[in-house]
């Protein structure tokens, strides 16, 4: 049973940065992509920012320029780091992991992110 686990989480003011954390229980080698998401409550979990397993990377808008993805292959860890954080991305923000063939999406339990204004 593979198993994401994200840390990282907390209470911030705006302004202020984190660093999530992903450790995977397997090689994150074989899957073709790394990414993180967040769910709002009464909102849809969006996709924040993806890696591929070469290494191209994608944000979602609100986020450019604030947030970054990367992935330690050595380490079977995904990290995002969160810069100049605003009270919009209070959310939890969940792991992902996916190969495209055979299809498999792999989620961790998520992680609470509250930024106060």
């Amino acid at each position: 049973q593979v198993q994401l686990v994200e840390s990282g989480g907390g209470l911030v003011q705006a302004g202020g940065s984190l660093r999530l954390s992903c450790a995977a229980s397997v090689s994150i080698r074989r899957f073709d992509t790394m990414d993180w998401y967040r769910q709002s409550p009464g909102k849809q979990r969006d996709l924040v920012a993806s890696i591929t397993s070469g290494g191209s990377t994608n944000y979602a808008d609100s986020v450019k320029g604030r947030f970054t993805i990367a992935r330690d292959n050595a380490k079977n860890t995904a990290y995002l780091q969160m810069n100049s954080l605003k009270p919009e991305d209070t959310a939890v923000y969940y792991c992902h992991a996916l190969n495209v063939f055979p299809s498999r999406h792999v989620w961790g339990q998520g992680t609470q992110v509250t930024v106060s204004s």
